[in-house]
């Protein structure tokens, strides 16, 4: 099977990595979290996620009678860096809920049209109706990180994007809708690692992109733009919720449980509160800068 970017993670690990981002990729084991404050120094045990996590889907069969019964409308926001675990998260929602009720949009490269048009244009057109959930796989925040990183956008356009994203997201919120931000943050060591699991298999390898190659020598450049991001868009009606992700496992359970404990939905169970040592406002964010010349 072609694999047409095999090898080029490897060659940025061993040339252009950090000493001790090598080190720590090249040395741990497989469960270990690579994160040195992380709370946890090993993964979470794959039994007990399974056992936690089966009652959490259930709840997310009453918030969906929920849906279908009251019209309620649900945007769920999902960010990270590359690899830090949102399509895990979004397939762990997408295996019990109907495809009638939950809507995932993952946004490919605007077309030309697109392109002329207002930028939150095609983000409005996917928005839920009555009775669905949508989740973002990337979302308009794409303008604020990865198209200033790359310089898809010129700065007046990310400015615009800023004046007008307190107004969009308000909006939306004030027409009814549940809005919910997730930031899945990852370190740069784990990244590395879950990237060559990429390169290396080729039933993964599709999810390496080029994007993901260059973004290696970029991490400086997004931490910035990720930092003013979070100070200039988590606001009352739509705050961010960072969840550290260096456990897969962990990180979509936490997911599940700050979702349901954001909506009220009927019947709602006994949920347990998020683990506050991985979830928690922007201040639970980690920068980690490598002054890597970006």
């Amino acid at each position: 099977m072609p694999m047409p970017l095999a090898g080029q993670v490897s060659d940025f690990l061993e040339n252009q990595a950090p000493t001790v981002v090598r080190e720590l990729v090249e040395e741990a084991r497989k469960r270990d979290t690579l994160a040195g404050d992380f709370p946890y120094p090993r993964w979470m045990d794959k039994d007990d996620y399974k056992d936690a996590l089966t009652p959490l889907q259930l709840e997310l069969m009453k918030l969906q009678h929920w849906l279908t019964t009251s019209g309620a409308r649900v945007v769920v926001v999902f960010e990270g860096r590359d690899t830090a675990g949102k399509g895990g998260a979004i397939n762990r929602i997408a295996d019990v809920m109907s495809h009638r009720v939950l809507k995932i949009e993952a946004l490919p490269k605007p077309t030309d049209r697109e392109a002329r048009e207002w930028y939150f244009q095609r983000y409005v057109a996917r928005l839920p109706a009555g009775g669905e959930m949508v989740l973002f796989d990337r979302s308009w925040y794409n303008r604020a990180i990865v198209e200033h990183v790359f310089g898809f956008c010129t700065p007046a356009q990310r400015a615009a994007f800023f004046d007008q994203l307190p107004g969009f997201e308000n909006l939306l919120v004030q027409d009814g809708i549940h809005v919910i931000k997730i930031w899945l943050n990852v370190s740069r060591a784990e990244q590395l690692r879950r990237l060559l699991a990429r390169e290396g298999d080729p039933m993964k390898h599709w999810k390496l992109s080029g994007i993901d190659i260059k973004g290696l020598g970029k991490w400086d450049s997004y931490t910035h733009a990720i930092a003013e991001t979070f100070e200039r868009s988590h606001t009352a009606a739509a705050p961010w919720t960072i969840i550290r992700s260096e456990d897969k496992y962990r990180a979509r359970l936490v997911v599940l449980q700050h979702i349901l404990g954001q909506i009220p939905y009927a019947g709602k169970g006994d949920i347990a509160a998020p683990d506050p040592a991985i979830c928690g406002t922007p201040a639970l964010w980690q920068p980690e800068l490598w002054d890597d010349g970006t």
